[in-house]
């Protein structure tokens, strides 16, 4: 799988992709990450790439050309390309949106909105997927890619290791619990609970379905 992330900011992903899951299966091969900086495709001295928008308005609009070339930087000759937008008005982002990503596609282009958005004109000539992490407002599209980035690296085959380790595929609880067995604090012991130190599998698995 490689990612291509178009950004106007790819410094601010240097610490994850350097560590954890990502910087695992990057370290792996696994996956890839390349990074393409509109500002590098300007023609003006000062890499400006935001602008008024027309019709008046707060804040600014990325310009259209250089996300163009950005975009067409990294498709190259590619066939198998998937172009996602990250925008708060896009569709909720799912484990199941994840898994298809990771399965059908081999390049997955992300683009980092910033400001106001960015000029319709590029979605209206590469019909992106209009991608949301929640339902709320960031200041960029940097985090949301980021946190694409990890739930599809996750369902790859080898990025975690084992695959059971999926939570989506095998029987998980919201409670966790590892030793001491017992921990006393202001004078009251909060033991873990009896069935997960029984040894019984069906009782365990029984007890983390109804923890779900």
């Amino acid at each position: 799988m490689n990612f291509h992330i178009i950004t106007l900011f790819p410094d601010s992903f240097d610490s994850y992709i350097n560590s954890s899951i990502v910087g695992r299966a990057i370290k792996d091969k696994k996956i890839k990450v390349d990074f393409y900086n509109p500002r590098d495709f300007t023609k003006n001295n000062n890499h400006r790439v935001d602008q008024k928008p027309y019709g008046g308005g707060p804040g600014m609009v990325i310009e259209a050309e250089p996300v163009i070339k950005a975009i067409q930087k990294a498709k190259g000759r590619k066939k198998d390309v998937k172009i996602i937008l990250t925008t708060p008005s896009g569709i909720k982002f799912t484990n199941v949106i994840a898994n298809k990503y990771s399965k059908k596609h081999k390049h997955i282009i992300i683009l980092c909105g910033r400001y106001e958005g960015i000029d319709s004109r590029v979605q209206k000539i590469f019909k992106p997927d209009e991608i949301s992490v929640g339902d709320y407002v960031l200041t960029g599209g940097e985090l949301p890619a980021m946190v694409m980035m990890d739930a599809i690296s996750r369902q790859i085959p080898g990025t975690l290791g084992n695959f059971d380790s999926i939570e989506e595929n095998r029987v998980s609880s919201s409670e966790f619990y590892t030793r001491p067995e017992i921990i006393k604090y202001k004078s009251k012991n909060y033991k873990v609970p009896s069935v997960l130190l029984s040894g019984n599998h069906k009782e365990i698995e029984d007890w983390k379905k109804s923890k779900k």
